[in-house]
């Protein structure tokens, strides 16, 4: 054996007490386990096949999470028919996608039944830890989607599986690193949980703090603003200016780009109620462009679906370039209230009133008709403020889960061997 490929039954990181605990094994996956694709009656849909009141849980692709285990609950259930020709296993069976989302591991939390766009491992031949094979399994998958154009697998076969090399140190260590990783895990899906619940908090906040349809005030009101009286009702044109941004083709786009600049596309993918950073740069001239001002509420002029283009933000900064698909109001309302309220309380109002089928459009002369309560600033400004601290404690967490995820990316790439070339 080469230097090299001694190397590369080595990982870079190692607990201490392996250290010198030599080279890792490696073996063919069909001498590792026994696999077989889970089954369903033929053809699929047929409603007979379900009884999603009393049948069995029915893994399919969809249930099976991101975090190692399928989803709380299945999507669909089998009924005692349908189970006559599908695969039952039992809770703790290792699992993988195989067709649709290939690569998705989970060992299973329950009792199920199993389709056949699944792998499941029936046994081992040599003891092995199943936390530590899931991960490794999930690894492999990783290293083929790099090796598969565009970063995708489209399919994989029992057959191919049977032939993937994978490498498996001693029980101790499959122990450490599985224990490991899964406290990393439970970690990240702690927090994943409390942005979860952070949003719910948001969406509550969101859906008291604003009056709702034939309402002219809150449920909710800050103790100083609770007889201050009725919102005002006016028209959005009464209290606002509007006008559009000017086009900027994908083309006039540029990675280093001396102007920040919004498209819709831009905005549709990284949407916010307030924005102050944004993804796209352009070196078109200045003079030539629609440039932001602080305080400016936009929503876009067309779309793909009238939920799409019903939302809005409040740019915070100056001289972001304003794409011809935007609409932008100018107010002296506080332009970060105003957002929050148009995307909740006005959101289906303002998708009624955009038009089109296969491009949806929305124009400043609808916007302008549209009725709203409007309450003094100082109570704009409360509820501004209040949502934003939400918002910014949301992102905080968001940016603590993608490094951890990028800290475990980084620990598995270490903690296991490099792959054989």
């Amino acid at each position: 054996m080469s230097d090299k490929q001694r190397n590369n039954l080595i990982p870079k990181l190692r607990f201490p007490e392996f250290k010198d605990s030599g080279e890792w094994k490696e073996d063919s996956l069909i001498n590792i386990a026994k696999f077989r694709r889970g089954s369903f009656p033929q053809p699929y849909g047929l409603p007979e096949w379900y009884d999603d009141k009393n049948g069995m849980p029915f893994i399919q692709v969809y249930d099976v999470d991101d975090n190692f285990r399928l989803k709380p609950t299945t999507k669909r259930k089998i009924s005692k028919l349908g189970a006559k020709q599908s695969v039952f296993i039992k809770k703790g069976t290792v699992i993988i996608t195989i067709q649709g989302s290939i690569g998705r591991v989970a060992i299973t939390q329950y009792d199920a039944y199993i389709d056949r766009t699944l792998l499941l491992f029936q046994k081992f031949h040599n003891e092995i830890d199943k936390i530590f094979f899931a991960y490794i399994l999930f690894l492999l998958f990783e290293i083929e989607k790099q090796k598969a154009p565009g970063g995708i697998i489209k399919t994989i076969t029992k057959e191919v599986l049977s032939d993937f090399v994978l490498k498996i140190p001693s029980i101790p260590e499959q122990k450490k690193i599985a224990s490991f990783l899964s406290n990393l895990d439970e970690l990240i899906e702690a927090h994943k949980q409390k942005l979860a619940l952070l949003k719910q908090h948001k969406k509550g906040l969101m859906q008291n703090l604003f009056p709702q349809e034939g309402e002219k005030v809150p449920k909710w009101r800050f103790p100083e603003f609770r007889d201050s009286g009725e919102w005002e009702e006016k028209k959005l044109g009464e209290v606002a200016s509007f006008s559009k941004g000017k086009g900027i083709s994908k083309s006039e786009i540029t990675k280093n780009g001396k102007t920040p600049c919004i498209r819709y596309g831009e905005l549709y993918t990284h949407y916010s109620e307030t924005i102050t950073n944004v993804f796209s740069y352009t070196d078109l001239d200045v003079k030539s462009l629609v440039l932001s001002e602080p305080n400016d509420v936009i929503i876009p002029s067309s779309g793909e679906t009238q939920i799409d283009i019903a939302t809005a933000s409040c740019i915070l900064k100056k001289g972001i370039a304003l794409g011809g698909d935007i609409n932008i109001i100018k107010t002296e309302m506080n332009g970060v209230f105003l957002s929050y309220y148009l995307n909740n309380a006005k959101k289906m109002d303002i998708a009624r009133i955009a038009q089109g089928i296969s491009v949806v459009h929305l124009y400043s002369s609808q916007l302008k008709t549209l009725s709203i309560n409007v309450p003094i600033p100082p109570e704009q400004q409360n509820i501004a403020s209040c949502l934003s601290s939400v918002d910014e404690i949301i992102t905080a967490e968001g940016e603590m889960i993608e490094q951890l995820e990028k800290h475990k990316k980084g620990l598995m790439q270490n903690l296991f061997p490099p792959e054989i070339n």
